[in-house]
């Protein structure tokens, strides 16, 4: 489906998405005690889980193709429009303080522009020749994935994303909220978290919107793992860029180390403040530019980097 200019048609599409869908049973909800209210949202929320759940599979495979693309030098691409654009720049945003990416390595476009994170930009999201343009100011090549996000499954501006980035040979993956949707049919790897309808009719900022945040957290958080950008579950790649984030990686080194203060405070000099280089020179007990040298060897995989100082 893509969008029409015939309001009736329109009406008509959108009557049959299970995201629309009216709750005869919440038709009063207005003269509700406020407590009520919040009880009631907080057990559709419960909802949202078990049904990410049900798309695991698919979210993995996904997971596990871009994280190919991108150890050959790849970028991952988000695109969307409206909530589901905010949510795709939110994820890409908060990208380079967690991993110590590259701003370009991660990227979200949101239909209308940065202007759109915070106001609404007319006719964005019906824009396919938008989309296309978008990503070709991003000079796509084959190790790039896209990941178009709409709730509704029907959004042209996230279908023509996909449907552009796989003419070029891009990955391609289509996050929606409606079963069978012209998104996921679009994409190499569809994935269809169906939440049911929204407490206020249409509102897809809720649950869908919760449920495409606890996707992308996925797609860009185990990415991050399979890429070596953490050891365990420590984030050993983060960039201390204030005095949270460098008290944080101090207690990083000292949790993968068990390092005294004085070591750690050593270890970090040596190597300009790098939280994985670091915890390699105090376990392999390697300075600085050995410690660069082995993890630059391991692409990056602080657990190779250790295998191959012992070895």
């Amino acid at each position: 489906m893509t969008s029409t200019s015939n309001p009736r048609q329109l009406r008509a599409e959108l009557e049959t998405l299970t995201t629309e869908a009216f709750r005869a049973d919440l038709a009063e909800i207005d003269r509700l005690p406020t407590l009520e209210i919040a009880r009631l949202m907080n057990g559709e929320d419960t909802t949202v889980p078990t049904a990410v759940a049900e798309r695991l599979p698919e979210i993995a495979a996904a997971i596990d193709a871009v994280a190919e693309r991108m150890a050959r030098g790849g970028r991952l691409i988000y695109a969307g429009a409206g909530t589901a654009g905010r949510l795709g720049v939110l994820d890409a945003s908060e990208c380079p303080p967690t991993f110590n990416t590259d701003p370009d390595q991660v990227v979200g476009l949101i239909a209308g522009g940065p202007d759109a994170m915070v106001t609404s930009v007319e006719g964005a999201e019906d824009s396919a020749q938008l989309a296309r343009d978008d990503l070709d100011g991003l000079r796509l090549i084959a190790a790039d994935t896209v990941v178009g996000i709409s709730a509704s499954g029907r959004t042209p501006y996230a279908i023509a994303a996909v449907q552009h980035a796989r003419a070029r040979g891009a990955l391609t993956v289509g996050l929606a909220c409606n079963a069978d949707s012209a998104l996921a049919a679009a994409a190499e790897h569809g994935i269809e978290v169906v939440v049911g309808p929204e407490l206020l009719t249409g509102s897809t900022r809720l649950k869908a919107g919760t449920a495409q945040k606890l996707v992308l957290n996925m797609l860009s958080t185990i990415t991050m793992i399979r890429l070596g950008k953490t050891y365990g579950n420590l984030m050993v790649d983060v960039r201390a860029s204030n005095e949270k984030l460098r008290a944080r990686s101090r207690r990083i080194v000292a949790l993968a180390t068990g390092a005294s203060d004085d070591e750690i405070e050593r270890a970090l000099a040596a190597t300009d403040g790098e939280v994985k280089n670091a915890i390699l020179a105090i376990l392999a007990d390697v300075d600085g530019p050995t410690a660069a040298r082995l993890l630059e060897d391991s692409d990056g995989h602080l657990r190779a980097a250790l295998a191959a100082a012992s070895g």
